[in-house]
């Protein structure tokens, strides 16, 4: 890792640091679940989105899951794992992106340590041999066991991976020569380090079905996740779309951007937040906040434009009013994911940039709350 990369990206040291770390973002991602059904209920997203979205946060908690696995024994085991898990800790306070790549390979060679290991149960009896034994703690083996159970959570449950491949909903047929769908893909930003969902709905009036055109839903595939930057805006994504596939017509695209993830335990974070997760972080898992935020761009009309001699394409207007020219988007709606108390000293400080996010308070129950 090079020099400018150490200063925002840091190795989580020591075991119980680590599990601390894990163990807040699988509570984080639960809470995003209710905050997923909020938005639904709110008119945020819509119901098929939302499940979509649950899809989505439960793969990424797969993910957390299986790297937790990897990283259980880190400090533990002298040379086996010389640094522990990269963490962006300026920009994101997730995983840096080349943890995800990693994950991939590893997935790639699953079998090969699947079959090359003990089992679990197996690893287990050879731990109650090693301290009845040996009188010591079975530090190797307890190793051993964490990376089979990071092996097996890679085979056995689907993960959010660095680039997560188109995939198509039918949502009905308009009329004999037009077909609705709703399509969605995710990515892990290399940049941000963040993850972010995409969700586009399109007509179809091509001849073929295009879940069942070998020739377009490639391309439409490759298309969408080569676009999936968070730094492009949702215009410049429809945009090219719409230019590129004359028969595939994209009537409103959303995204949902996951994180950051603000801890003061974890992140260097700036600005009115700083000066909140300070005051809250001498109580247990009280110090965190995460951004969430929905872009949606709409198509208000349709024109036609000139393709050839004899041939004519529609093209989308989108929907760019307001503020819309600035973000490249219809509407943005930003929200802040906060426990109570961090929502309450919030509150007190009223700090003007965040009179306009919208809060999604969790209380000590687990119970979410939405506050604009």
């Amino acid at each position: 890792m090079t020099a400018d990369l150490t200063l925002d990206h840091e190795y989580l040291e020591g075991a119980a640091r680590t599990r601390r770390y894990f163990a807040k973002f699988a509570k984080i991602i639960g809470h995003l679940e209710r905050v997923t059904d909020l938005s639904k209920n709110e008119g945020l997203v819509g119901h098929a989105e939302a499940e979509i979205i649950k899809d989505y946060l439960s793969r990424l908690s797969h993910t957390f899951s299986a790297l937790s696995y990897k990283y259980l024994m880190t400090w533990r085991v002298s040379g086996a794992l010389p640094n522990g898990m990269s963490v962006d800790r300026q920009d994101s306070g997730f995983p840096v992106f080349q943890e995800l790549l990693q994950m991939a390979n590893d997935a790639l060679n699953v079998e090969h340590h699947l079959r090359t290991s003990q089992s679990p149960e197996e690893i287990k009896k050879a731990m109650v041999r090693h301290i009845l034994n040996e009188q010591s703690h079975p530090t190797a083996l307890q190793y051993a066991l964490s990376q089979r159970l990071y092996y097996e959570a890679l085979a056995g449950r689907d993960l959010f991976f660095a680039g997560n491949d188109p995939q198509a909903v039918w949502r009905g047929n308009i009329d004999d020569d037009r077909r609705r769908y709703l399509l969605h893909w995710a990515s892990y930003d290399s940049q941000t380090n963040l993850p972010a969902i995409y969700m586009m709905e399109l007509e179809d009036s091509g001849r073929t079905a295009l879940v069942q055109d070998d020739r377009r839903w490639p391309q439409v595939q490759a298309h969408l996740m080569a676009q999936a930057v968070s730094g492009l805006k949702l215009v410049t994504i429809a945009t090219g779309f719409d230019q590129d596939f004359d028969d595939l017509h994209p009537k409103k695209l959303r995204r949902i951007h996951i994180g950051p993830m603000y801890s003061h335990a974890y992140t260097e974070q700036t600005g009115p937040l700083r000066d909140v997760l300070a005051e809250t972080a001498g109580q247990e898992g009280m110090d965190w906040a995460l951004a969430w935020t929905v872009e949606t761009l709409w198509s208000k009309s349709v024109t036609q434009e000139k393709t050839g001699w004899f041939s004519v394409a529609e093209r989308e207007i989108f929907n760019l009013e307001d503020r819309g020219e600035l973000t490249g988007a219809t509407e943005q709606n930003r929200s802040l994911i906060l426990p109570q108390r961090a929502y309450q000293v919030l509150k007190d400080r009223d700090p003007a940039g965040m009179r306009n996010v919208r809060k999604y308070v969790v209380g000590s129950s687990g119970r979410v709350a939405s506050y604009n």
